[in-house]
């Protein structure tokens, strides 16, 4: 696939700009501020930046913030595992299994680490809310190579806030193929929080 210069700008400055958002939220020490500031982050980059997978007249929808779905966690060993993706638009994506997050009373998630250049941790999900209220087939959660990452507050303990569950560009259009949660990534248990189904559909 050629990428055009004008393009390549424009996903370089989406990039920092998520960066950036993250940053910030990183510095709120109020997690339901700093999810307003992602809300409304988010929403702005979504609705006016040339980079945007918005199509038509989508608009953003999220849940209100709800702290019970937010947890600081180690990553715990799991067994070593592969696993590719055909994404369309970049290739093969390659990724391996290099621990997991044990959320209490909702499941496990395997955290991923991408193998391409730079790496970068990547833990998808779906849940039981998928196909109904949240995109059915799920979301992002932590995403260190887009810069989707909420932080640690220890070297071992991570911050795993659902509240900050982000759909992936394939939700709102339909050019995009985007890697989607494995087996190791599906929870039964409903977690209504976070980016829901966008308004004004595909």
């Amino acid at each position: 696939m050629t990428t055009s210069l004008r393009d390549a700008v424009d996903v370089a400055s989406w990039r920092r700009e998520v960066h950036a958002l993250y940053a910030e939220v990183r510095a709120e020490p109020s997690p339901s501020a700093a999810h307003a500031l992602w809300v409304a982050g988010r929403s702005d980059l979504f609705r006016s930046h040339p980079a945007s997978p918005r199509v038509g007249g989508q608009s953003l929808r999220h849940a209100d913030y709800d702290q019970a779905f937010r947890f600081e966690l180690p990553v715990v060993e799991a067994e070593p595992e592969a696993w590719a993706v055909a994404t369309g638009t970049d290739g093969v994506a390659r990724f391996q299994r290099v621990g997991r997050f044990e959320l209490p009373g909702l499941g496990s998630l395997d955290v991923w680490w991408l193998c391409s250049y730079g790496g970068g941790l990547f833990v998808p999900f779906r849940d039981g809310t998928a196909g109904t209220s949240t995109y059915g087939a799920g979301r992002y959660l932590l995403d260190t190579a887009k810069g989707a990452d909420l932080g640690r507050t220890s070297q071992e303990t991570w911050v795993v806030d659902l509240n900050f569950a982000y759909n992936p560009s394939c939700t709102y259009d339909p050019r995009w193929a985007c890697p989607l949660a494995p087996a190791g990534n599906r929870i039964e248990a409903p977690v209504p929080v976070g980016e829901l189904v966008p308004e004004g559909g595909h």
